[in-house]
């Protein structure tokens, strides 16, 4: 079977590519996916799935099957913005293509993947290869600004709790079991404005804020973890103040918190760790974790905290043999098994859920945001065949669990 799945995956390289290269062409960020919703919805309908779905959120899903195992293949469709245009040597939103590769806004991160799941969906149909499972494809939507909040929807209002769910982020074609959490964490310090001319009248919340500064960079580097995820860490995203006018002290001042966390971190003692500060306590300074409460492309406003949790699944779990599994009847040859330096939807589905999770996707994270970033077609193609071939691998090793 594993001959036909890679015969099938290398006849369809031209049109995943075109897929992928459609998919770049529509700029999609957060909460503005609706015109790549729809494109991806007309080639889940052209390839044959069973049925095609788009939820009150805008997360799309397409179903193929209707077996006892639930298995899900989730791909996040919005990136994040150009940035600098001139950093780009090529047009962001046209998906160049030269020498096996495509970039392109997207390509990596992780429209590339998208293209994958839903033509390793197409080669199930075309082969008929539909086993005991039932099988979603999953375009989600909001990753960027919010990781695991599709998901949190997912599970919570559509009602779907799959057995396994895997992160099609990129992973180089290896197979991952977990990353760090994350949280986004607010420091705030109150002052007292008065005339810029003689501030010795006021209070500066800047000035309250900077041993503060000075104390988050020395925790970053006491900040412990273990082997294999690694430490955690926290830096400073952004500060800002407000002040009446550019003639006055400040009156208040804000530093935005990107803290990774360790898997031996959690959500009170990683804000436990900055209200204790000397520096916190002698400003009197406001900790908060804060919200995310957005609107998604189709109006709908799902709030949750951002807080994202770690997760790791073990060493010895089926959903990783069988992922593990797939590789080396495919390719012939054991993958990479790893970890992601960044965040995904996993921190929902497995770090909140409890849903088994791995990695699995086509790209190297390293050219993810980039203006560099790419993604090579012989990943892609390798990609859609593992598609095709874990929901068999994994149906056969829970027969005989």
């Amino acid at each position: 079977m594993q001959k036909e799945i890679l015969a099938a995956a290398q006849k369809n390289e031209r049109k995943v590519v075109q897929f992928l290269r459609d998919l770049i062409a529509i700029k999609s960020l957060s909460s503005q996916e609706e015109e790549v919703i729809y494109r991806i919805k007309k080639e889940m309908e052209s390839s044959g799935y069973d049925e095609v779905t788009i939820d009150p959120m805008g997360n799309i899903l397409g179903r193929i099957g209707k077996g006892k195992h639930i298995i899900a293949l989730d791909a996040h469709v919005d990136t994040v913005d150009v940035g600098n245009p001139a950093n780009w040597t090529v047009d962001p939103f046209k998906g160049a293509e030269k020498d096996g590769i495509v970039y392109g806004r997207g390509a990596c991160d992780m429209k590339g993947a998208l293209a994958s799941i839903v033509y390793g969906g197409k080669i199930i149909k075309d082969l008929g290869l539909e086993d005991d499972y039932t099988l979603y494809v999953v375009g989600s939507v909001q990753e960027e600004d919010c990781d695991g909040l599709c998901w949190q929807y997912i599970i919570n209002e559509d009602k779907l709790r799959p057995e396994i769910v895997v992160i099609a982020e990129p992973t180089n074609l290896g197979i991952y079991r977990g990353h760090r959490g994350r949280m986004e964490i607010e420091v705030r310090t109150k002052g007292i404005s008065c005339h810029g001319s003689a501030p010795e009248r006021g209070v500066n919340a800047v000035y309250k804020m900077a041993p503060i500064i000075q104390d988050i960079e020395k925790l970053n580097e006491r900040l412990t973890g273990e082997p294999f995820l690694g430490r955690g860490t926290v830096t400073i995203a952004e500060i800002r103040s407000t002040s009446p006018s550019l003639c006055a002290v400040a009156d208040s001042a804000t530093i935005h918190l990107d803290r990774r966390l360790a898997a031996t971190d959690s959500l009170l003692s990683a804000t436990k760790e900055i209200q204790d500060l000397p520096s916190v306590k002698n400003a009197q300074a406001e900790v908060v974790v804060i919200d995310y409460a957005v609107p998604s492309w189709r109006g709908l406003t799902y709030p949750t905290k951002k807080y994202y949790p770690t997760w790791l699944l073990p060493e010895n779990h089926p959903a990783l043999k069988s992922g593990v599994g797939a590789f080396e009847k495919l390719f012939a040859e054991k993958p990479v098994v790893n970890r992601w330096q960044f965040s995904t939807n996993g921190v929902a589905v497995m770090g909140m859920h409890g849903i088994p999770c791995i990695g699995f996707g086509p790209g190297n994270e390293i050219y993810a945001h980039m203006a560099t970033e790419q993604i090579a077609i012989e990943q892609l193609v390798k990609a859609m065949a593992w598609y095709a071939m874990f929901p068999l691998v994994y149906t056969d090793s829970a027969r005989v669990r």
